[in-house]
C-alpha cells in the first residue's frame, strides 16, 4: 500500500447543499426556509431566551447570592500524600511543585489536612494546617510552619 493509492471510504465526504439554484434542485425558491416570516429573513434568528414576547424567566425570577471577593481557595494536601513522597527534612510548596503533587500556580495557598498518617519527622511549610494534621506531624517529631502568601 502506498500513499498515492489510498482512497477515501465511500460516503465519507458529502457535497454541501447548494440552496436557491432553481426548482429542479429541490431547494430553489425559498431555499428550504419555508414562506416569509422572521426566520426566513437574512440574519433572522431568535435567541434561545426569547419567549414570544412574554417576560423571560431569567427576568421574572429574582437575583440571589453573591461572590465573596475575599474568599481564599486552598489547594489541599493530605498527610498520606506527604508520606508517599518519602521526604525527610523539609517539605515546602516548591518541593511539592517539583514532585508534581501541585501546580506552580497553586503553590502559594497549600493547606495540609490530617487524612492518613506520617511516619518521618519532617518540617512542613504551608499556608494552613488542620488541627489533626498539626497533632500528627508533631507526634511524629516534626514541625509546622505557617507561611502567608
Amino acid at each position: 500500500m502506498k500513499l498515492h493509492s489510498l482512497e477515501r471510504p465511500a460516503g465519507s465526504r458529502k457535497n454541501r447543499k447548494r440552496l436557491g439554484r432553481g426548482a429542479a434542485s429541490g431547494t430553489g425558491g425559498t431555499s428550504g426556509k419555508g414562506h416569509k416570516g422572521q426566520k426566513a429573513r437574512s440574519g433572522g434568528s431568535i435567541s434561545p431566551m426569547f419567549e414570544g414576547g412574554q417576560m423571560p424567566i431569567s427576568r421574572r425570577l429574582p437575583k440571589f447570592g453573591f461572590t465573596n471577593i475575599f474568599k481564599k481557595e486552598y489547594t489541599v494536601i493530605n498527610l498520606s500524600q506527604l508520606d508517599k513522597l518519602g521526604v525527610s527534612g523539609e517539605v515546602t510548596p516548591d518541593l511539592l511543585v517539583e514532585r508534581g503533587v501541585i501546580k506552580r500556580s497553586e503553590k502559594g495557598m497549600v493547606k495540609v489536612l490530617g487524612t492518613g498518617s506520617i511516619s518521618k519527622a519532617v518540617t512542613v511549610t504551608a499556608a494552613g494546617f488542620s488541627k489533626s494534621a498539626v497533632e500528627k506531624i508533631e507526634k511524629a517529631g516534626g514541625k509546622t510552619l505557617v507561611v502567608l502568601s
